[in-house]
């Protein structure tokens, strides 16, 4: 049920772009707890232009939505038939109908605002309708073809509608208050405060608007106003393992229960939670934080986003004022798909040594993370295995792909690129790797840049030549007709600043190249299945079952990759980056659209 409601919410949810920026005292924020530890809002409203721009894309991705959606429905059908159900009568509201299309069907305000929260642990929507008749109309619909219908209960003069999941301890709750909509799943009979709060019968003592954090969040970190979330560690595992959120206990008491029929394990004794796993959250949460999230461009030609995590204070000064000697990793790649990360397994050896130390003079104490000692016990030796040369001295890696094609005579496509390693003993690295290929002995590298080809019989496995070439912090191996002349140039770009960890570039063009090299490879899988169900033994019931689903599946794929290509078509670049500030660690991205 739980991926049923998931599915039910981000149908809901993904329609709407909405605004709660004025303080109106029944704009969504205004029911969101300050103290939630978890929300996404929309602060500011969309122009016409990029609204419009915006459900033109969502309209080209709809159908592998769809498509996901029933492959959704069939993964659940066996072991929740009417999760499945319910989760094909959300997908068949989406028939002959655009994005928008199924917005006004189901009477949600496209201009309208809206709120992701939590009351605790326990997820709630909260959205404006610019119809509440036809939301109303539009559950009934899902209900029909559900097949029975929801409770219908009432909390004083509030009436809901209420659908249970007595094995999963939770309730699904869905109410039109005035003209808004709220969809929550909260604890099976939830308390009764809890209860009035999700529908908004009662006030939170203090509000998210009254507050102001996600304004101040979006100012301090550059986030435009549409869509701000965040994601409050330090709120959120306390009462997920501290056993005080009446959603986890619901959940926890009905696993105790299943639990408890088939070993007779009494339900009591399972959850008992000692107090230790408060603290023990609470100190895992100090180490990340908030994590927090929001566009900072968005138009017609543009969707940029940004990802703060934040860090504690001794993680962010072990990488934020580190520099690592990677070529091209301190600028843009040129490259249609150009990666750079850095791996400074020195750094990387000492950071991870602290954390293991920090373990096993303090473990964790609470039985849920008992694990988290085990694993931290075999981190140490890992750490130490890591210091052996070349792995030891390397500093991070670069690909560079220039072409990527499908080639019908072999399992690989292919390519033409080059592939950088930065480590502190670039000899050194070479020599493993001539002691480990015989055919790179006679190899002479000096390190100076300059590419050497490599051996014929190097070449001959590859498909195509290949140089080698190596510098003073790095070595270089390029394959293809041409890389040679890059070889010499790419071992020359900048290293990374301080504090800076990975970059990429994707071009539009490599990108429609991935996805078609993955339908050829999907469509050659199904034809190999094919034929061999047609070389089978004679056709019985099941294997006429068997063949009908691999077609359907097959169906499903085709339209999966045909939304994926129209999506790729649109796509003129997509970079993203990542670097550790004082702060914590920052992931941008930039998609520019043709």
């Amino acid at each position: 049920m739980r991926a049923t409601t998931r599915y039910l919410a981000m149908g809901l949810a993904s329609v709407l772009l909405a605004a709660c920026s004025h303080k109106d005292k029944d704009a969504p924020l205004a029911f969101v707890p300050a103290d939630t530890p978890y929300v996404v809002a929309n602060l500011d409203v969309l122009d016409d232009a990029t609204r419009k721009v915006l459900m033109a894309q969502a309209d080209a991705q709809l159908p592998s939505q769809l498509a996901q959606m029933d492959a959704a429905a069939d993964r659940l059908a066996e072991k929740d038939p009417d999760g499945a159900r319910l989760l094909r009568a959300l997908r068949a509201e989406f028939n002959g109908k655009t994005v928008e299309g199924f917005a006004q069907s189901a009477g949600l305000d496209m201009k309208g605002y809206s709120a992701f929260y939590g009351l605790g642990l326990a997820p709630v929507l909260r959205f404006q309708l610019a119809d509440p008749a036809a939301f109303d109309a539009f559950v009934g619909r899902l209900e029909t073809a559900y097949g029975k219908k929801f409770e219908v209960v009432s909390e004083g003069k509030q009436s809901y509608r209420r659908y249970v999941s007595a094995e999963s301890g939770t309730e699904v709750i869905l109410a039109t208050v005035d003209k808004q909509a709220v969809a929550a799943l909260l604890p099976l009979d939830a308390p009764k405060t809890m209860l009035r709060e999700a529908l908004g019968l009662d006030r939170p003592q203090k509000s998210l608007q009254d507050d102001g954090r996600l304004a101040d969040l979006a100012k301090a970190k550059g986030y435009k106003k549409w869509v701000v979330g965040e994601f409050d560690l330090t709120r959120a595992l306390p009462l997920a393992l501290g056993g005080k959120d009446a959603l986890a206990n619901a959940m926890r008491k009905a696993r105790a229960v299943a639990e408890s029929a088939k070993t007779g394990e009494p339900v009591a004794n399972q959850l008992q939670i000692p107090p230790e796993c408060s603290t023990d959250a609470a100190r895992i949460a100090a180490r990340v934080p908030t994590v927090s999230f929001g566009y900072t461009r968005l138009d017609a030609n543009h969707q940029d986003g940004r990802l703060d995590i934040a860090l504690a204070d001794d993680i962010s000064k072990a990488f934020s004022g580190l520099k690592v000697e990677l070529p091209g990793l301190g600028q843009d790649g040129t490259a249609p798909f150009d990666v750079s990360l850095a791996l400074p397994i020195a750094d990387l050896r000492t950071f991870w040594m602290a954390q293991a130390e920090a373990v096993a003079a303090k473990p964790f104490t609470c039985p849920a993370l008992s694990d988290l000692n085990e694993g931290f016990a075999k981190l140490g030796p890992a750490t130490q295995k890591a210091a052996i040369p070349p792995f030891g001295d390397l500093l991070g890696v670069r690909l560079a792909l220039d072409t990527l094609t499908d080639n019908p005579t072999s399992s690989l496509p292919t390519f033409s690129g080059r592939l950088v390693l930065a480590t502190s003993n670039p000899t050194g690295l070479l020599a493993m790797g001539q002691m480990m290929v015989p055919a790179l002995a006679q190899l002479k590298v000096s390190n100076d840049g300059k590419p050497v080809a490599l051996p014929q019989q190097m070449a001959g496995m590859l498909g195509q030549p290949g140089w080698v070439a190596m510098g003073d912090k790095a070595l270089a191996l390029g394959v293809g007709t041409g890389e040679d002349a890059k070889l010499a140039d790419t071992l020359k770009e900048a290293g990374g600043s301080a504090g800076q960890m990975a970059r990429m570039n994707l071009s539009g063009a490599m990108y429609l190249s991935w996805v078609q090299l993955m339908q050829d490879k999907v469509d050659a899988l199904t034809a190999a299945a094919s034929a061999m169900d047609a070389n089978g033994n004679a056709s019985t019931n099941k294997a006429d079952d068997s063949a009908a689903q691999a077609a359907e599946a097959a169906a499903r794929a085709k339209a999966q990759f045909e939304a994926m290509k129209q999506q790729a078509q649109r796509v003129e670049s997509i970079r993203a980056e990542m670097h550790v500030d004082t702060s914590g660690m920052v992931i941008t991205s930039q998609t520019t659209l043709k």
